[in-house]
């Protein structure tokens, strides 16, 4: 890669990143832009501007992202109801997609010759922002610093900041951060410290974004969340745009102490990871939405979405957001979701969520049909016999044959 002459680095302004820059302009010889997203972290992205000011960046992104990664990223995945491996949001998965597309486009606008991020070599988001820049830039070039450096160690990290002369927030304080952690509008992650014993339970202090269930309120708290085509637009009425519903919620979610996770997952490059998780507005939309589509969707429609919906995860988890296999997937899963309109009751206490109601003028819940009073001849109960016994015939034939399924 001698040729190189200017890389773009998905830069966060911290230890990683800030060492990263001053790496890659003595390795390299090359110009580094630094692009940092605003993806609703949670905290200031602008610092990043003076941080990469002083490392020598003349060229500095700083994008607010918010409303392009839940309008199409989030809701998108959550018309899937998606989920991995039972229990993952998914909440930085999801991210890594969006800012690879804009590692390119940068690249592309800065006439770079590479691309760089933090990422390890261990982890699931090397493959992630990698298959993404090469499934929107077949050509381009990728440096991970992470496999090239001898730099193993946070202690190396520090020890090459203070022979370089690199200010960075880690270097002020002296003192190990204790938890590897990630943020977006959707989700809060932590990794590594005392979370790689998978028998230690987290300390509360960890947690940021949501309460305890024990210290949440003693009054439960209601919400109405309206749909369009699978997507939330208004809460107790009030329109809104995507980045600012799920703020909303994880807002209210988090003051009544729901969507904490503690798991151990299996991640692509094949060892087990243990995590931590806060998505308190993604947990309420995953239940709101399997709310409103129990009325909504057929049967076979909804039973077909929930089969495809494993395989669905793993592409997102995996990488493959930018893939054929993905977009097939989800134009299925969006038509889906053509009539997934109407308003979905919730209820909030002390972690829980609960649907207490649900309703819709495409519902295809019918009350005639369905009442235990009388439906005045809605539904003609002696057409059950003839149902029962045709889809008994495969069994009552083998039964004949005396096929005997007591046996082992």
């Amino acid at each position: 890669m001698s040729d190189i002459k200017k890389v773009v680095l998905a830069y966060s302004g911290g230890l990683d990143t800030s060492v990263i820059v001053r790496w890659l302009q003595e390795t390299y010889n090359c110009e580094v832009v630094t692009f940092t997203a605003d993806l609703g972290q949670g905290e200031e992205v602008e610092p990043a501007r003076a941080k990469a000011k002083a490392l020598g960046v003349k060229e500095i992104y700083i994008d607010d992202l918010r409303e392009e990664f839940v309008r199409d990223f989030v809701f998108p995945m959550f018309r899937a109801n998606t989920v991995y491996e039972g229990e993952y949001l998914l909440g930085t998965s999801i991210a890594r997609p969006l800012i690879s597309k804009r590692l390119i486009e940068i690249a592309n606008e800065t006439g770079a010759d590479a691309i760089s991020h933090g990422a390890t070599g261990k982890g699931n988001d090397q493959v992630r922002f990698e298959l993404g820049a090469y499934a929107l830039k077949p050509g381009v070039e990728i440096i991970a610093p992470w496999r090239e450096w001898d730099l193993t160690s946070r202690e190396s990290l520090m020890a090459y900041c203070e022979k370089h002369d690199i200010a960075v927030d880690y270097a002020k304080n002296k003192k190990k951060s204790p938890y590897s952690m990630d943020a977006n509008l959707l989700h809060i992650s932590y990794e590594s410290g005392i979370l790689e014993d998978p028998w230690v339970e987290a300390e509360e202090e960890m947690w940021r974004w949501t309460v305890s269930p024990e210290a949440a309120p003693d009054e439960a708290r209601y919400l109405e969340l309206s749909y369009e085509k699978g997507d939330i637009v208004a809460i107790d009425g009030e329109a809104m745009s995507p980045a600012t519903v799920l703020a909303k919620l994880n807002q209210i979610g988090g003051e009544h102490g729901v969507g904490r996770l503690d798991i151990v997952e299996n991640r692509y490059v094949g060892m087990k990871a243990r995590g931590c998780y806060e998505t308190p507005g993604g947990s309420i939309m995953l239940k709101a939405h399997r709310a409103i589509e129990s009325i909504t969707l057929d049967r076979e429609a909804a039973h077909l979405k929930d089969e495809m919906m494993p395989r669905y995860a793993k592409m997102i988890y995996n990488g493959f957001w930018w893939s054929e296999e993905r977009k097939m997937l989800q134009q299925s899963i969006d038509y889906s979701q053509r009539y997934v309109n109407g308003e979905v009751r919730i209820k909030l206490y002390k972690g829980n969520i609960s649907v207490v109601g649900r309703r819709s003028n495409d519902s295809l819940f019918d009350e005639n049909i369905a009442t235990m009073e009388d439906d005045a001849g809605s539904y003609n109960q002696q057409d059950a016999e003839g149902f029962i016994k045709l889809n008994a015939l495969r069994m009552r034939i083998a039964a004949s044959k005396g096929r005997n399924l007591l046996e082992d």
